[in-house]
Parts: C-alpha cells; structure tokens; sequence
C-alpha cells in the first residue's frame, strides 16, 4: 500500500472558488518517502494580497508556471493506487476535485485525514494544527504555509502515526462510493454542494418521489454515509434508487428533529418505514389502583390508551427508563410492574423500598414520589419559547410551545429577542403537533439543560 501526501496553496479559503497556487506530493509506504512531485500552479487569477502575505506566492512567481490542466495527468498518475493523505484532508481533496470537475473529470481516491487520525492515535494534545502538532512532536516544519513544507512536515507526522499504529490508521480511510452503483440519473458532484451544517435531506427516485428523510448535525457526513452503506441489502436498494438530494438547513437540531418527523408523516417515504408510524411506539403509562397507589407501566402507544408519561423508540429503552426511575424516585418494583410477585418486591428486601408493595408504606407518601416523577416528566411550563441558533449569522430560531402543545418554528434576526414578546409569533410557521413531536420537545429538552426556554403568559 502506498500513500500520496499532499498540502495546496490556495487563493482563498472556498475549495469550491479557489483554484491552487502551489501542489507538493510526497509518496510514502508508510515508513519512508520513496517519491515527489512539487510544482507551483498557475492559477489563471489574481492573488489576493493576504494570500501573499501569509504564503509569500505572487503573482510573478507563478506566471511562467504550468496551469493546472498541464500537470493534471501527472498528478492522477502519481496518485494511482495511493491513499490521499492530508492535515485537513478534506479541504485539498475538495479543491483538488473541483480542479479536475472543471477538466470534465472525476476524480476520486481514497483518502485519510491526519488531524483525525492524530486525535485518535495521540490523544489529549494542547492542539493539533500541523504548526502546534510538529512542535510538540519535535517535527521540524521549514516552509511553513508553501506546498512542500507542510507537505513535507505532514509525510513526517504520518510516518510516525504509521510507525505507533499502523492498523488503526485503516479505521480513517475514507472512500468514495463506486459510481457505478449510483442510479444513472444522480449527478456524483452535487454532493459537493452539501454543507455540513445542522438540518434535514431528502432523497428522491426517479420519478421525483421522496423515498427518504433524514436529519443531521452535519448533513453531509450523514449523507455520504448513506451512500456508502453497501453491506445491507436496504443499504444498497436505496442508494440504486436515489437520483437527487435536496437538503433544509436548520440550524437548530431541535428543529431539525421536529421538521423530519413532520415531513415523513407528510410524504410516507418508502424507506422511513419505522418513522412512518410512530418513531416512539412504547411509553410509560401510569394509573391508580383499587388501593389507591399509584401504578406504572410500559405499553404500547394506541389511540385508545392516551399520552404516556414518557415515549420510546423500544420497549427496551423504555424498560431501561423506568428501571432508573424506580431508582431515582425509590418507588417499588412491583407497583411499575418490574417484579411479579404475591409478596415484597425485591428492592424491599434490600431496603430500597420503602414497603409499599406490601402496603407498609401508605399510598399517601408513596403518590407523592410518584406525583414529582410525573409532574417532572412533563413541561415545567405550558406556554414558553425555545431561542437557538439560526441557519447563518445574525440569526436565531425560535419554537414555540402552547397549552403544552408544540405550534411551529422560525427564525428572526437576532435581536427579535428584544422586541415585544407579543410579535414573536409573527415569525412562527404553524406545523402539526402529535404524540411524536411532543416527545421529541420533552426528550430535548432535558437532555439540553442550557437550552434557553422564554415563559410567557398568553
């Protein structure tokens, strides 16, 4: 196995809009460098001058230069049959591929990022920019910002990444779906157009139909995932079938989550198969006895049956919940149905519980643990707003809750919050509110205790 680690020079920070001043490959086996290839590139453009400033390439110096489709099939010689190795991999990658997209071009290899794999194999480190990472390594990095020193210093780092774990480099290879099994209709290169920001992507088939909805922090990542899931059957009979991708940012997860649910119970996706119904079909109900205590259970989610205290995507995670709770509330396991017994629950042997499966404990004390755990379980209040962060800068996201029910989302600059709390709902896009979205606001919010929830009074 061989390795082509590279570094660019630039004209700017955009892989999609910048065009490469500067290449360095080192080829290495992973010990030592057994080949190069260093050259500056013409980029047909002006440098800016603080492009210059940091990587002291002007103008002049690649005017007599090879543009890019001179050295174009030297490069993909050079890489055939190499992983793509670099320090932020996926920016020279990115350009490096837009630079061939422009040619007519796929290229496609391979490829390993070394600040990944750096964090995994030596962890714990105060930084691991290449300049900070070589330092503390003992890396001697000269041409610091040209192609052939961070080149040069990156072959070293991944030497000795190679020498300490040679095995687990393999875990940061990432490749490229074979094109080939994409459906002749999908277009590869929109894929480039993804962002990897928080919202929620659609795949359609071929006849403009949406066949998947999925959410993610950073949709890109997600996506590309999908398209690489070929050791399922499921895995690989969506990605034959999908011609396009469409994507929503969201910048809040929160909306994210809410938007996905609402969206596949609109389009019934073909894929979504468990989301279709409910993505949280188990809950855990509670009633009062004939003896007047308060009893919890785990049971299917019906129309019949009312909202549960809490939803879940199985009944093991909803067996799970209600064994810490019982725990966390010091209720007894007979009485959440954890423990079929005639007699003392097992907790009470261990004095866990307080004796009221055997009615040693009154019903009053023992509903009053059971009241806090379900008054607890719900919204603390019944009208409020949710401010997250918005799509870009200067905006934020507000969701809107009412009677305890969820009543839509959107967005506003940033200092709507300052404004009367009356016109905030002008902002407010309506959606439906259900069982799942009901779960989805209280699950999120107590797992973000930070969240910042506006109270109002309607």
């Amino acid at each position: 196995m061989h390795y082509a680690i590279i570094d660019i020079e630039t004209t700017g920070g955009n892989p999609k809009s910048s065009k490469i001043t500067e290449i360095a490959i080192y080829k290495s086996n992973g010990i030592e460098i057994i080949d190069q290839f260093v050259s500056l590139v013409n980029p047909e453009m002006s440098i800016p001058d603080f492009i210059v400033n940091l990587t002291g390439i002007n103008n002049s110096m690649v005017q007599s230069a090879p543009k890019f489709y001179e050295i174009a099939k030297d490069i993909i010689e050079f890489t055939e049959d190499c992983i793509f190795v670099a320090h932020n991999v996926a920016f020279d990658y990115t350009v490096i591929r837009y630079e061939f997209k422009n040619l007519g071009y796929d290229y496609r290899r391979q490829h390993l990022c070394t600040v990944r794999a750096s964090r995994f194999i030596l962890p714990d480190l105060a930084s691991y920019s290449l300049g900070k990472l070589t330092r503390i390594l003992g890396i001697e990095l000269i041409g610091r910002h040209r192609a052939g020193g961070d080149a040069y210093a990156t072959a070293q780092l991944f030497a000795l990444l190679f020498d300490k774990d040679p095995k687990n480099l393999a875990t940061f290879i990432q490749e490229d779906v074979n094109p080939q099994i994409f459906h002749p209709n999908f277009d590869a290169n929109e894929l480039d157009e993804i962002p990897e920001k928080t919202g929620v992507y659609k795949f359609y088939n071929e006849v403009n139909k949406i066949i998947y909805i999925g959410k993610s922090k950073q949709i890109r990542k997600r996506v590309n995932q999908h398209l690489k899931n070929t050791k399922t059957k499921k895995g690989l009979q969506l990605i034959k079938e999908i011609t396009r991708v469409e994507f929503e940012l969201t910048g809040s997860e929160l909306i994210a989550l809410l938007l996905e649910s609402s969206l596949v119970k609109q389009h019934q996706p073909i894929f979504n198969a468990r989301l279709k119904r409910s993505k949280f079909p188990f809950g855990i109900f509670h009633y009062i006895d004939d003896l007047n205590y308060t009893r919890f259970y785990i049971g299917g989610i019906s129309k019949t049956k009312g909202d549960p205290i809490l939803s879940f995507a199985t009944k093991k995670e909803a067996v799970d919940a209600l064994f810490n709770l019982v725990d966390k509330y010091q209720l007894c396991q007979k009485l959440c149905d954890l423990y079929p017994t005639n007699g003392a629950c097992f907790h009470h042997s261990i004095h866990k519980c307080f004796g009221a499966c055997i009615k040693e404990e009154l019903f009053v004390t023992y509903n009053e643990r059971c009241n806090k755990l379900i008054n607890e379980s719900t919204f603390e209040q019944e009208n409020f707003y949710i401010i997250e962060g918005g799509r870009q800068k200067g905006e934020k996201s507000l969701i809107l809750v009412e009677n305890g029910e969820f009543v839509g989302f959107g967005y506003g600059p940033f200092h709507f919050q300052f404004t009367p709390i009356e016109k905030w709902k002008k902002l407010i896009n309506i959606y439906q509110s259900n069982k799942d979205t009901r779960t989805i606001l209280k699950s999120y919010i107590k797992k973000n205790s930070e969240l910042m929830i506006i109270p109002f009074q309607k």
